[in-house]
Parts: structure tokens; C-alpha cells; sequence
């Protein structure tokens, strides 16, 4: 599995971006957000029943995401025509605000380390990555049990303080960095 200070794989991948007719597929390349962080997270597979709660809740953050210059990428083995049949049917993910990627020939998710042994679909894994595309920060999760995105939101605040957030930190908390400042 890639790592904390690992450079993200190169890929380049078929996503559903809008449910708008002729406007609905895109290729997203780990070049088309260059310059911005990137949460890229994983799920199992489309029409379950974990996962839209986990895209949907992704969905309702991401201008907390887009106010952090990051954009959000939702990844799965099922195609984008999958992708686009779930979005269209499940009323908690007709407008979600990122692209969801398709996985299909599992390049990504192999190149990352994150399928599952026997069941060969992604974990329910979590990258948050750089602007210069090195990975800051791994999380995965069995197939079971979902992800909080909150928790998520928080360990990039972090990040991008560039100064050393203790346990719990927030957003608007001191840093330790800036305590030792002050004792100093």
C-alpha cells in the first residue's frame, strides 16, 4: 500500500461529473486538479448500502472542501455507466458536486494497495494529497464500517497549518507551534 510521503500514480480515469445530457463523462487525470489538494476516497461498490451515505456526506461537505482550495474525488471498481445509473436513481446523490471515478480496470486501486483480498473491490479508503501531489495522510477501513468525513475536514485543516496540531485540534485552535511561540 502507498504511504505517507509516497508520490500519488499517475491515472487517468472515466468519471460522471453531471447527469446533464452530453455533459455527463469526463477523463480526470491526476493532472486535472493540479495545484490543489485532493481527497480521494474510496468505496466498495455502487447500489449498496454503506457507500451513498458516505458519497452523500462528502457531497454536503464539499464546499467545506472547496473553501480548503481541495477537490474531492469518489472512487469505485464499478464503470461509469454504474456510476451514472446509481447517481440517477438514488435521490441523495442526483446532485453530487464531484466527479466519481471509475476504477474499472482497478489501476488505481491496485497502484494505491487498497483491494480487497478476496472480494477484489476497493476498501473504504481515504488519501489526502498535496499540491504537489505527494500523499499526506492514509486511512482505510474494512468494507463494514464508513468513514467520518468531519474527521477528514479536520486532519486537512491540519495539514495545512504547516505548524503541529495536537490531538483533537480545530480550525481557529492554537497550534503547538504557536504555544511553544508564545512560551518561548
Amino acid at each position: 500500500m502507498l504511504t505517507v510521503g509516497d508520490k500519488l500514480p499517475e491515472f487517468n480515469l472515466k468519471a460522471v461529473v453531471s447527469l446533464e445530457k452530453g455533459k455527463e463523462f469526463k477523463n480526470i487525470t491526476n493532472e486535472t486538479y493540479k495545484g490543489k489538494w485532493l481527497v480521494i476516497f474510496f468505496w466498495p461498490k455502487d447500489f449498496t448500502f454503506i457507500c451513498p451515505t458516505e458519497i452523500a456526506e462528502f457531497g454536503k461537505r464539499n464546499k467545506d472542501f472547496g473553501d480548503r482550495d481541495a477537490q474531492v474525488l469518489g472512487v469505485s471498481t464499478d464503470s461509469e455507466f454504474v456510476h451514472h445509473a446509481w447517481r440517477t436513481h438514488h435521490p441523495d446523490l442526483k446532485d453530487l458536486p464531484y466527479p466519481m471515478l471509475a476504477d474499472i480496470k482497478r489501476e488505481l486501486s491496485e497502484a494505491l494497495g487498497v483491494l480487497h483480498k478476496e472480494e477484489g473491490v476497493a476498501l473504504r479508503a481515504t488519501f489526502i494529497v498535496d499540491p504537489q501531489g505527494i500523499i499526506r495522510h492514509v486511512s482505510v477501513n474494512d468494507l463494514s464500517v464508513g468513514r467520518n468525513v468531519s474527521e477528514i475536514v479536520r486532519t486537512l485543516d491540519g495539514f495545512q497549518t504547516d505548524e503541529l496540531c495536537p490531538c483533537n485540534w480545530q480550525k481557529g485552535e492554537e497550534t503547538l507551534t504557536q504555544k511553544m511561540a508564545k512560551a518561548g
